[in-house]
C-alpha cells in the first residue's frame, strides 16, 4: 500500500472511531509504521476531521519530517511500537468502558494511588476479546498526559501484551496492521463495556484457562 493510501485510510478509520464516540474533541492519537519511518496524527487534532495531506510524518529516528506537528504522546507510540517489532499501528483512544476501566486499581495494585502496576480487571468473557487482544491487559500506573516519563513503563507493558491501559486515562491498542490495531481497540472497548455490566452479577461465566489457552494457540 501506498504512503497515500495509508494516510486516506488512517483519515477514514479516524474519522470512524470519532463518529462512533471512541474519541471526543482532541482527544486520541494513532501512528502507523511506514518501511522508512512513522506517521502519526496531529497534536490537538480531531480524529473526526484529519486532513490526510497534513498527517504528521517521522523518520526512522522520530524526528519530525513533514505535515503539521506530531501529537504530544510520540514517545508513547514509540515505546509501543520498539517494544513491539512486529506491530504496524497503534491506537490510543480516550473511549469511555475502557478508560472506566482504566480508574479501577488493577490487580495487584494498592488503590491508594501508589505507583504499582497491574492486570486491568477485564476478564476473558468471550473469545474475541482473547483472540484481538490475548491474556494480559497491563494497566500502567498514572502519569500526567504528555509526561515523557512514562516510557519506560509503556515499554515495559508492550513487551507483554498487545494492549495496555494507562491509568485514569485510557488504552493502547497495537496490531500488526493499521485495520487490526483498530479492531482490537474495538474489541478491547466492547469487553471493558461488558466486563462493567457484569462485574456485580453474580454466576458470570468467564472462559476457562484450558479455554483460552486453545484460543490463543488457534489464532493468538
Amino acid at each position: 500500500m501506498s504512503e497515500q493510501a495509508i494516510r486516506e485510510e488512517l483519515a477514514m478509520l479516524a474519522r470512524s472511531l470519532f463518529d462512533r464516540g471512541y474519541s471526543v474533541g482532541t482527544a486520541g492519537n494513532i501512528s502507523v509504521r511506514l518501511p522508512d519511518g512513522y506517521l502519526m496524527t496531529p497534536t490537538n487534532s480531531c480524529l473526526g476531521r484529519l486532513d490526510p495531506a497534513r498527517i504528521s510524518k517521522l523518520g526512522p529516528d522520530w524526528a519530525h519530517l513533514s505535515g503539521d506537528k506530531p501529537s504530544k504522546e510520540v514517545f508513547l507510540h514509540r515505546a509501543v511500537l520498539t517494544a513491539r517489532p512486529e506491530a504496524g499501528a497503534v491506537v490510543h483512544l480516550h473511549s469511555t468502558y475502557a478508560t472506566a476501566i482504566s480508574c479501577i486499581a488493577p490487580t495487584g495494585a494498592s488503590g491508594d494511588g501508589s505507583p504499582e502496576a497491574g492486570d486491568a480487571e477485564i476478564p476473558p468473557l468471550t473469545p474475541y476479546f482473547v483472540m484481538r487482544i490475548g491474556r494480559r491487559l497491563p494497566c500502567v500506573p498514572y502519569y500526567r498526559p504528555g509526561d515523557a516519563a512514562m516510557e519506560p513503563a509503556v515499554f515495559a507493558a508492550a513487551k507483554v501484551a498487545k494492549a495496555l491501559l494507562l491509568a485514569n486515562h485510557g488504552p493502547v491498542v497495537s496490531g500488526a496492521s493499521l485495520a487490526e490495531a483498530v479492531h482490537a481497540s474495538e474489541e478491547l472497548e466492547e469487553a471493558a463495556r461488558l466486563a462493567l455490566l457484569l462485574r456485580d452479577v453474580p454466576g458470570v461465566r468467564r472462559l476457562t484457562p484450558a479455554q483460552v489457552d486453545d484460543l490463543l494457540r488457534t489464532f493468538g
